[in-house]
């Protein structure tokens, strides 16, 4: 399984996957995060689905960009479906008689030279998309209903980019510790708006684990801390 998640704030971008793959019982470390920049060029690409034919389209659009110049962004979101289709003719078939299912979905993040601002887009195993606009700060694939609280509670698109890496990190960490398949090292990709350079920082467990621990203990404490007045309506009838 996988947890990639991207965020949109008015100050930038931020991108958070883990780099676990699993094959039956084997587990292996791959990054998830594709990144992709030059003049007035930068974009990410995370997705969620079998790595094979992630790893083709990937492959078959590095290819376009070599010959292509995309001025916006939804028309690189465009070419790239069009490689997730051609991937889809090529491997589905085979694929479904295997056993396995075509479930590709990628997130796609940056800004190219003619955008006005940064954008963020979904896009779905079929090659369309969607673009995350106000209201929804952020888009998680694969492992997504573990660490989707923290992160409907606090985020908005008015946080700042780095209060969006501290809710983005604790939303991965409350699915890793609900979920077997979801685990460090995690992938870290900023990106603030106009500037086309996104930065990367890759973070091991031992680099976090005492982030973990101290919002565990914040947790218990907010918990004493909540009033307990409205449970006597139950409690009471024991008596």
């Amino acid at each position: 399984m996988t947890y990639c998640l991207g965020i949109k704030v008015k100050e930038g971008l931020l991108a958070i996957a883990d780099t676990r793959i699993t094959s039956g019982t084997d587990t292996t470390v791959k990054k998830k995060i594709t990144i992709e920049q030059k003049d007035g060029f930068s974009l990410f690409i995370m997705t969620s689905g079998l790595r094979s034919t992630r790893d083709k389209a990937i492959v078959y659009f590095n290819e376009l960009l070599e010959t292509t110049e995309y001025n916006k962004l939804y028309k690189a979101v465009n070419a790239f479906g069009e490689q997730v289709k051609r991937v889809v003719k090529e491997d589905k078939e085979s694929l479904e008689k295997a056993g396995f299912n075509f479930d590709l979905h990628t997130i796609i993040g940056g800004q190219l030279k003619d955008d006005e601002e940064h954008k963020l887009f979904l896009l779905y195993p079929e090659g369309n998309w969607v673009e995350l606009g106000q209201g929804a700060p952020f888009i998680i694939i694969g492992n997504s209903g573990h660490g989707k609280p923290i992160l409907n509670r606090t985020l908005t698109e008015d946080s700042s980019l780095r209060l969006a890496l501290k809710v983005g990190f604790l939303s991965f960490d409350s699915t890793r510790v609900s979920s077997n398949n979801v685990d460090f090292p995690i992938d870290v990709a900023i990106y603030k708006k106009d500037s086309f350079n996104i930065v990367q920082q890759r973070y091991e467990k031992k680099d976090l684990e005492n982030i973990s621990g101290q919002w565990a203990e914040e947790l218990k404490a907010a918990l004493e801390h909540v009033t307990e007045d409205w449970m006597n309506l139950a409690f009471d009838k024991l008596t």
